[in-house]
């Protein structure tokens, strides 16, 4: 199966499984087990909350231990969270800043997921062990799901 057929899956499955669910952190649970059973290669799926409009704290997540609190402009999921849009990273030792939560982390994704007015609610952070694994087809397809999953709060 392609990667485009996947995402379409998980995407269909989530829209299901959420389809009355208003609670964001019960969204963010379902999606990050959804991804990460869907992607072998995703070796961390979690979300980042936004706390104060400055900091983020770490929320349902499947992976490693995760980072706990990471201030906005920080690392990559600061950086997304700061400038509101999504960030590919293909090698993480690259970027001015990382924060290593895991070493094993090669590459990277971070995706905003904004509430329908435009307020941040978090950052979903995706993580493989191996470089270059995250294109725009990645992020147009996360974005996509977030968006619509915005649409149930």
């Amino acid at each position: 199966m392609n990667k485009e057929s996947v995402y379409l899956e998980v995407e269909g499955q989530a829209l299901s499984v959420l389809a009355s669910e208003k609670d964001p952190i019960v969204i963010m649970s379902t999606l990050s087990c959804l991804l990460k059973n869907a992607f072998p290669h995703f070796y961390w799926v979690g979300f980042y909350r936004n706390i104060d409009g400055k900091n983020l704290k770490i929320g349902p997540y499947q992976g490693t231990l995760g980072c706990i609190d990471i201030a906005f402009g920080k690392g990559v999921c600061g950086a997304s969270a700061q400038e509101g849009k999504t960030m590919v990273v293909p090698d993480v030792h690259e970027f001015p800043g990382h924060i290593a939560c895991d070493p094993k982390s090669l590459s990277e994704i971070v995706v905003p997921w904004f509430k329908k007015d435009g307020e941040l609610l978090a950052v979903l952070d995706i993580d493989s062990t191996e470089l270059g694994s995250f294109d725009l087809l990645d992020a147009e397809y996360l974005e996509r799901m977030l968006a619509k999953l915005s649409d149930l709060l």
